[in-house]
Parts: structure tokens; sequence; C-alpha cells
């Protein structure tokens, strides 16, 4: 088993939670397995109707929330004008024929560190795609465009413990505690180890890919562990120098 390292961070991003076309497009307070198996299917130039979701089936994903972002509101119309066979397509195949009106959530200013994990040939043939990818990567939505350094190690034996101790925090520290550690939140796929010692809150999420056929989308549930864990304060560090400590932390495989 090895894994990668990514950062997912930007002006805005949004992770939709529903695969129907509704007036109110949300978002979930933390990136979805469905858009990030998504951003590695495009990556890989898989198409939406290709099939072939099975391959990222045995990758197991972690979040930290290094900051949770503000969510916004964005009131937005689609095919205001046009003729129907260029306004928003309908289930059935056809066209509404009218202006749609929707408003669309997004989280702003909202950083997020995921550990992959998964067997070696298929992170390698993940990061390698997302660093010559065959279509951009995107926070959710293709007009969320990712910061960098956003792919921040392609090959390690343990990307979970590169979260807990290595990868730096993109969040400030609270002036009012006097120890050496900042509590971040944490969603795993799998309950943490029982010598963990924060709790963990499970929260039931139906964001697994089974199909994204343009007609025929589908997902199924998956179960998160959270928990809230005491980092070290270092990782945070001066915020000043964060994209410096963010790309020497890159750099020191490429070097390697």
């Amino acid at each position: 088993m090895s894994g990668l390292v990514l950062r997912l961070a930007g002006p805005l991003q949004s992770w939709g939670e529903r695969s129907a076309f509704t007036a109110v497009r949300d978002t979930a307070p933390f990136p979805t397995r469905s858009a990030l198996v998504g951003l590695f299917a495009a990556a890989e130039g898989i198409g939406r109707g290709d099939g072939g979701l099975d391959r990222y089936d045995s990758l197991r994903i972690t979040v930290r929330v290094d900051r949770p972002g503000v969510r916004v509101i964005d009131y937005h119309t689609v095919g205001g004008g046009l003729p129907k066979a260029r306004t928003a397509a309908t289930s059935g195949g056809s066209n509404k024929g009218a202006a749609v009106i929707t408003r669309r959530h997004y989280l702003s200013d909202a950083v997020f560190v995921v550990a992959v994990r998964g067997p070696e040939e298929t992170t390698a043939r993940i990061a390698a795609a997302l660093r010559r990818p065959y279509w951009a990567p995107y926070l959710g939505r293709r007009s969320c465009v990712p910061d960098e350094p956003f792919l921040l190690r392609s090959h390690v034996q343990d990307p979970e413990e590169e979260l807990l101790t290595r990868v730096p925090l993109s969040c400030s520290t609270p002036s009012d505690r006097g120890d050496d550690t900042i509590a971040v939140e944490f969603l795993r796929e799998q309950p943490p180890s029982a010598t963990a010692a924060p709790p963990a809150d499970t929260i039931d999420v139906n964001d697994v890919p089974v199909s994204f056929a343009q007609q025929g989308r589908g997902h199924g549930m998956r179960r998160l562990y959270r928990t809230v864990e005491r980092l070290p304060r270092a990782l945070a560090g001066p915020q000043h120098t964060l994209l410096r400590r963010l790309i020497d932390y890159a750099q020191t495989e490429e070097s390697a």
C-alpha cells in the first residue's frame, strides 16, 4: 500500500451532495468521495459515460480540515434569451425552453488536505495523471480552480501520518492556549485506531459514485468517522511563511 497527499484550496470550492439538478445547488462542508473520484477520473481521461469507476474502490480517503471556509450563495441563471435547443437540458433528453434560476452554494477560503491510500500501482497512476491531467482538476465545479501547490506528495508509505505530523497547517494559531498543540478536525473512512485518544462521531453520507453518466448518475452510502485531534502547533507556523513551507514540503519528495 502507498498513498498521495493533496491540498484543496482556492477562492471558492463547492462539493455538491445531490446528483439531480435542483434549484438549490448545495455544497457539503468537506470534499465528497464522488467529487474526488471524479477529479481522478478526469485527470486520467475517463469520460462520464465510460464506466470503470470500480478502479477507485480500493482507495481510502482521509480529510484534514485546515479551514472550513465560509458558505456563500450565488444567484445564478442559465439559458435566458436563448432558443429552446440551447437552454438547460432535462433528464428526458429535451430542453427546458426557458431560463433556469438556481442558487449555488460555495465554500469561500476553505482549505482541506487529503490523504489517499491504496495499492501502489493505483496511487502511482493517479499521481502521474494529476501531474499531467487529461482534463484540468477543479474543486467541485469548473469555475473553482485549485491553488498551488495542489499535489503535495505522490508517493508516501503512510499519508495519514503525513497529515498528523508533517504537512503544514493552513490556519492561524490561536493565542488563548499555552500548550504546543492545536485542535484540527479529521474525517476518515475507517474508525480511528483503538489507541487514538479522541472519540469519533459517525456521519453517513450519500457520495459513493456508482455512475457519472449524464442521464443516469447514481451514488451509494458510506460512513465517515469525525474526530478532533491535537496536532503540533509548529505545523501552523507563521502564516506569512505558509506558501514557502508548503513548497518546501512538496519539493522534498522531488529532491529525494
